[in-house]
């Protein structure tokens, strides 16, 4: 079945960007809206704690869950934003790294955002997606 999303490129803006500087879908796309993914656990607890790396990389897999339950996957994703609660660009950049190759060529428009702090104790990243699929 083919994808509903689009991803758009700009031969005006910088190459620079390590994504799609925007995306779009059919009228008759079903939107699927999710809930931040955080680093949790089956138990609940936060891990790794200290790791902004490993916290993206459980984040994804959790957000890998969650579109698979709705009838989706990251190939389905039309917008995300990377949110890591540091102000050190060195943390945002580990976070975003592991985001980006675990979204492989699916470069979707995406915004990484340092923030004071997220909602779970330990917790230092957060993954918010929109996503697009035909039925």
């Amino acid at each position: 079945m083919a994808r509903a999303v689009t991803l758009i490129r700009s031969r005006t803006l910088s190459d620079v960007a390590e994504y799609a500087y925007a995306a779009s879908a059919p009228p008759e796309a079903r939107l699927i809206f999710l809930a931040g993914a955080c680093p949790l656990a089956a138990d609940g607890t936060v891990t790794p704690v200290g790791d902004y790396a490993g916290q993206a990389a459980r984040a994804v897999d959790n957000l890998r869950t969650a579109l698979g339950e709705a009838g989706a996957d990251l190939q389905d994703l039309i917008s995300t934003r990377v949110l890591v609660a540091s102000s050190r660009q060195e943390d945002l950049v580990a976070a975003w790294e592991v985001y980006r190759d675990a979204m492989g060529a699916h470069d979707v428009p995406s915004t990484l955002m340092g923030v004071t702090v997220l909602g779970y104790t330990d917790q230092l990243v957060e993954i918010e997606a929109i996503a697009a699929v035909r039925d």
